[in-house]
């Protein structure tokens, strides 16, 4: 896993373009996006205690992923994980990816 330097990584690796994390009064938010390295993108948000993860087809038509675009989805909880942690999250990203279920 990595999070890319502007965006560039190598073709057939798993990388994080973009990852954001703040804390706002009681609420942790988190958001990012990637490459699966396979030609697929994903991105992940965190909602509550959940990481949602959608994986997008190879070969978007445009930059905003439309429903129809989503191939696979994973939900997991984050309770044992520490979300203020870009590692942390990284590896549990990197993991729901890889666990992501086709059948939406």
């Amino acid at each position: 896993m990595s999070i890319a330097d502007n965006g560039q990584f190598s073709d057939g690796e798993f990388a994080i373009e973009d990852m954001w994390l703040g804390v706002f009064s009681t609420k942790i938010l988190a958001s990012g996006f990637g490459q699966v390295g396979d030609g697929r993108s994903f991105a992940f948000c965190i909602e509550g205690q959940k990481l949602l993860v959608e994986v997008y087809r190879p070969q978007l038509k445009g930059p905003v992923p439309q429903p129809e675009d989503v191939v696979a989805t994973a939900r997991r909880n984050v309770v044992d994980v520490d979300i203020t942690d870009e590692r942390s999250l990284g590896a549990a990203v990197r993991d729901a990816v890889a666990r992501a279920d086709a059948s939406k």
